[in-house]
């Protein structure tokens, strides 16, 4: 992508973001494994980012294609008044966009859209923010479609799987479980939210991604810890991006507010 020569990445990532407190609540511990992310989960410097976030719902696969600057959508409500301050101005990646829409189309997804004006909303930027705080990376945002199955979103990250050769850092940004009718301040863990995160990791490490793509039938728990599907396939669009044979591996694990869990995963492509 443009000048830069592009060093291939090897690995794809899913990082469950939790609640926009992430972005100043010192006591998650998600957030101390984020501002620790390139010096010790995945130390090379990406050419550029492309991230897959449950907050972008569309009917078809869309990329955010901004020329300058991204702006940094405030789409969380209720929360205190610092974190509208927070900005997050990483540069577009228009080309990037462009390349993803290409490789989309030739891989059977006919209708892609580019959006001109939509930055980057918090599932994007709070993890972004801690990650690479220099912003100086740019990042393009692609939609999920809710009405879609995993099968179509891990079929969409096999799609973008070329992008890793041109040093391209793919990374879905959800949670592994999301019920916020759910989330109570209280201590311990909801029964239903282990068994499924279990499920989930067990699936994962042992490279049952089929049964992942159709978690809804094969897990337990499934329609309580994901009352709907939007924050789940982000992980399916980097599990299908990582390739053939891809090895996942748990990186990162913590709750919060008895539901709410932080495992994150990284999927490494294997040698052909």
């Amino acid at each position: 992508m443009g000048s830069q020569i592009a060093v291939p990445v090897k690995e794809t990532f899913f990082i469950s973001h939790g609640s926009p407190m992430l972005s100043i609540d010192d006591s998650l511990p998600a957030r101390h494994f984020l501002k620790c992310f390139k010096q010790k989960v995945f130390t090379q410097k990406p050419n550029s980012i492309l991230v897959i976030s449950g907050h972008w719902e569309t009917s078809e696969p869309t990329v955010n294609c901004i020329n300058g600057l991204n702006d940094t959508i405030y789409d969380f409500y209720g929360f205190p008044e610092q974190m509208y301050q927070l900005k997050y101005q990483a540069p577009g990646a228009p080309k990037l966009a462009k390349r993803v829409k290409e490789l989309l189309k030739s891989s059977g997804f006919n209708r892609v859209h580019e959006d001109n004006n939509r930055g980057l909303d918090h599932g994007a930027w709070v993890p972004l923010m801690l990650m690479y705080p220099e912003s100086d990376i740019p990042v393009c945002q692609l939609s999920v479609q809710t009405k879609k199955d995993g099968t179509h979103h891990f079929n969409i990250g096999k799609a973008l799987a070329p992008l890793k050769e041109e040093g391209v850092l793919i990374v879905g940004s959800g949670s592994a479980t999301h019920n916020l009718r759910a989330l109570r301040d209280t201590a311990g863990v909801a029964s239903w939210a282990m068994d499924f995160d279990n499920w989930l990791k067990e699936s994962l490490v042992n490279g049952r991604y089929e049964d992942v793509n159709n978690y809804m039938t094969k897990a337990p728990c499934a329609k309580i810890a994901h009352p709907w599907p939007d924050h789940l396939y982000p992980l399916h669009v980097a599990m299908g991006a990582a390739g053939e044979n891809a090895k996942a591996e748990l990186i990162h694990h913590s709750w919060s507010s008895h539901a709410l869990s932080y495992a994150s995963y990284k999927f490494k492509s294997q040698p052909k």
